[in-house]
């Protein structure tokens, strides 16, 4: 139990530190570079971000079967395993680093023609080789998360969470500093790309202690590379329609009311953004741990343990929800003024009840990949999406800001859709004969 505490611990430590740093350090970046400078720099994050999501799509599947192998101790094949998971994450993140360097100079155009003051061709020049080195730096976002999953399926989050933050607290503080003594962005960016190699370099150092001096290299391993592309995919496309799918609402919103009916929605979803991911990140060592004891574990133990961290899953859940709705007028009011409290007040318990839904999901999801169930939860995560698009669209036209409000509650509420055949897998259909068929076979769900 300590250990789960202690993981837990890290799994919010790792969440929560990224935006904390980041509210200290972008008002010194934002006032040493001005609006223009500060712009491009969020811009390029963001692509580190989306496009190091992107390439390690196939983390989750890779961490699933890693913390199966280590079940039944054949920490070989897991070796096997991380290096054929480094195949495909260095080969992704060479794909999309490639593709940000060919859009950059039209992404550069649009931007530097709204970059505040005259307009010049050196901004387009900085624009382009920010946007190329971001790019770049997706490379290293990838195989640093290869060493990651390598960790957490053998559920020691301490090192590697520390390493995570302090890579990221010293991308953020070489950004103030870099910014108070007058470097620009490219200079930034240079600095990232060094912190982000030395993460790498220490988070892979760090994988001797569980496989002892292997040479980490990627690898052309067939049948490895075909057990983690097969239920991978499901977790890829999953993980690409959050990229596209997780802005659409505020995109509509701006587009159809202005930025001005933006502003309270989005204060409201910023707010109420770590009910969810407080629960993803606090949770998160659940996902090795079911995946270990699925292969072995009788029916009742793997009900005793999902039901377990339900009611987890519920309290972290309820108490930032209650949280939030008992102090929402004071931090609103203290965060943004009183020119758009009264409104995100109006929104707020709707925004909050719907993200609270989706977060209750995450026992679901966890238990069903760590189950080999990829297909299904992607499938019913995409297709919970793509309706609750059909409804932002029908809802925004008829009701407004109060129509994307029920269009992301009702999203939330399908994230549960998850326990349906999660119970049916549990407690329905024989558990202990299927962990056993589980066992025997090590096939994933995408391989029937």
């Amino acid at each position: 139990m300590r250990k789960h505490l202690t993981n837990a611990t890290y799994g919010v430590l790792d969440y929560a530190s990224y935006p904390i740093a980041m509210l200290l350090v972008a008002p010194i970046v934002l006032r040493r570079l001005g609006a223009s400078e500060y712009g491009l720099w969020i811009m390029c994050a963001s692509v580190i971000s989306a496009g190091g999501i992107l390439a390690s799509g196939f983390c989750d599947a890779a961490m699933q079967r890693i913390a199966r192998l280590r079940g039944i101790e054949k920490i070989g094949t897991a070796a096997d395993t991380v290096r054929a998971l480094l195949t495909i994450n260095l080969t992704s993140g060479l794909f999309f680093a490639i593709l940000v360097w060919f859009v950059a100079p039209i992404a550069a155009i649009h931007m530097a023609a709204y970059h505040i003051g005259p307009y010049h061709i050196t901004s387009v020049k900085e624009c382009v080789a920010s946007l190329r080195m971001g790019g770049m730096w997706i490379v290293l976002r990838a195989l640093e998360s290869a060493s990651i999953t390598a960790h957490r399926a053998f559920e020691e989050y301490r090192g590697t969470v520390r390493i995570s933050v302090a890579t990221r607290l010293l991308t953020l503080a070489s950004a103030a500093v870099l910014a108070t003594i007058g470097y620009r962005v490219p200079a930034i960016l240079g600095a990232t790309g060094a912190a982000l190699a030395l993460g790498v370099f220490l988070q892979f150092r760090g994988l001797r202690d569980y496989f002892g001096l292997v040479p980490w290299r990627p690898t052309l391993d067939r049948e490895e590379l075909r057990l983690l592309v097969r239920p991978g995919m499901f977790v890829w496309v999953q993980s690409a329609c959050g990229v596209i799918f997780g802005q659409l609402d505020r995109i509509l919103l701006a587009l159809s009311f202005g930025a001005a009916a933006l502003a309270p929605y989005a204060v409201c979803v910023q707010f109420a953004a770590p009910i969810f991911g407080l629960s993803a990140s606090g949770l998160h060592f659940l996902y090795p741990l079911m995946s270990r004891k699925a292969s072995s574990a009788s029916g009742p133990v793997l009900q005793q343990l999902v039901g377990k961290s339900f009611v987890c899953n519920l309290v972290v859940v309820a108490v930032p929800s209650l949280a939030l709705l008992a102090v929402g007028r004071a931090a609103i009011h203290l965060w943004s003024g009183s020119a758009i409290t009264q409104q995100s007040l109006s929104i707020l318990p709707g925004i909050v009840l719907g993200t609270a839904l989706w977060a209750l999901g995450v026992t679901g999801t966890y238990a069903m990949q760590a189950l080999g169930r990829f297909r299904t939860v992607a499938l019913l995560n995409i297709g919970g999406r793509m309706c609750a698009l059909f409804l932002l669209v029908y809802l925004l036209k008829h009701r407004g800001i109060e129509g994307v409000v029920l269009a992301r509650i009702f999203y939330g509420a399908t994230a549960l859709l998850v326990y349906v055949p999660l119970l049916r897998w549990l407690w329905l259909s024989r558990p202990t004969r299927a962990a056993v068929a589980y066992s025997a076979s090590g096939l994933q769900e995408g391989q029937s």
